[in-house]
């Protein structure tokens, strides 16, 4: 399973990515060693959205799109999946 995931920051600012494994990647992040470089300076992160994908090109393309998302159509893409 390949996911396209939202964290928020410590700053509150919003961080977009993919991975196949989101444990692994959270962990990443918080370490600072191994996790973006966006995230290293503004951590630690929550996760706070996630979508599951079959394929690595699927959540790649929808990691694209919500990175063309303004903040306040990530933040309701959020609460949506809250309800």
């Amino acid at each position: 399973m390949n996911y396209t995931y939202m964290v928020q920051c410590a700053d509150g600012s919003l961080y977009t990515g993919w991975t196949s494994c989101l444990q692994k990647r959270m962990k990443a992040h918080n370490g600072g060693k191994d996790g973006a470089k966006y995230t290293k300076a503004k951590g630690p992160v929550q996760l706070v959205y996630y979508e599951g994908y079959a394929s690595k090109e699927e959540a790649m393309r929808r990691e694209c799109a919500i990175k063309k998302l303004t903040r306040k159509e990530k933040l309701k893409l959020m609460i949506f999946t809250e309800e």
